[in-house]
């Protein structure tokens, strides 16, 4: 049984400018203890994905189909089910420790917040545990540390942070949201290492949502490919990477800038992403897409497995695809 499964999970946005499909029919499944990437551009759907399973969606947002976590129907519980839920078995590192975090209380405050709140623990047990837990992520002095305000941290200080309290009660899945948006390459690396730490010393399942492809080799077994809130493709990471199977994985790689190709410039794809509130009746790539035909403006082509575990939406044939 499979920690975490998805099946046709839609997301919708009531807006003025009319309904906004930001997620449409989403399958995917996480073993305990397994390590996911979630890529693509900006706009993709990748954090309302999250937000739908965790039951974040704004006021305006629909969430349909299913996502079943522990074998349990967990998609648009009342809040005070999905509360419980939450922290205890499936935490978030949200993009930008520094809106997340309260700037007006102290860091061990809101650490210990987590587990009197989700635990009932005592406020002294609460600080001791949190203490604990910065060290566990490697933030030195953890103790003196817990009297500190955020903005006494640096960027990368917070997002480890952020990663302590997401661990407070030992959730079995953490979901990250761009983890590393706007810190520096060793920073990245850093916050990388840790990810990967957490996943060895807590057997806590992880899915990486990213933009960034370069810090998604080495991180996650598994890389899912989004566009236009659709899965364009699924396979280990090393498959994707060695071998994209579709026409926008192809475009991503090729706009990461390697050391072992001379590039003159940066490679892009041409074109814009989709409106959102008008997506086209085929793929959503199509417009963007080099391979195209006939058949990709009439109709989203179906994911169909092909190897072993490898999945893609494409009416292309894979030796079209280079």
């Amino acid at each position: 049984m499979a920690l975490l499964d998805v099946t046709d999970l839609s997301v919708s946005f009531d807006t003025p400018d009319g309904k906004v499909h930001a997620v449409n029919g989403m399958n995917l499944s996480l073993d305990a203890g397994d390590s996911l990437a979630i890529v693509g551009e900006s706009g993709s759907g990748k954090t309302q994905l999250a937000f739908a399973i965790l039951g974040l969606l704004a006021k305006n947002g629909h969430a349909r189909g299913s996502v079943r976590f522990q074998d349990q129907e967990i998609l648009n519980l009342p809040e005070a089910k999905i509360n419980k839920i939450r922290a205890n078995e499936i935490a978030m590192i949200f993009q930008d420790p520094m809106t997340s975090l309260n700037p007006y209380m102290r860091v061990g405050d809101q650490m210990a917040e987590v587990l009197m709140l989700h635990k009932g623990t005592s406020k002294r047990a609460a600080l001791d545990e949190s203490a604990k837990m910065l060290d566990a992520v490697r933030i030195p002095d953890a103790r003196s540390r817990l009297r500190m305000y955020p903005h006494e941290f640096s960027g990368g200080m917070r997002q480890r942070i952020m990663a302590a309290m997401a661990l407070l009660c030992r959730p079995k899945l953490l979901i990250a949201d761009e983890p590393t948006t706007a810190l520096d390459v060793t920073v990245q690396n850093q916050i990388m290492e840790l990810m990967a730490d957490i996943q060895r010393d807590f057997g806590t399942a992880l899915i990486l949502i990213t933009h960034d492809l370069a810090i998604v080799a080495g991180a996650c077994a598994e890389t899912l490919v989004m566009y236009g809130g659709q899965v364009m493709e699924i396979g280990t990471t090393d498959d994707v990477f060695e071998a994209p199977s579709h026409p926008y994985t192809l475009g991503l790689l090729n706009a990461v800038p390697r050391l072992d190709i001379p590039q003159a410039s940066l490679q892009t794809i041409p074109g814009d992403p989709p409106d959102l509130t008008a997506l086209p009746p085929g793929c959503p790539f199509s417009p963007r897409c080099p391979a195209r035909h006939e058949p990709c403006a009439l109709s989203m082509p179906p994911l169909e497995g092909f190897g072993d575990g490898r999945f893609r939406a494409c009416h292309a044939a894979r030796e079209d695809i280079a």
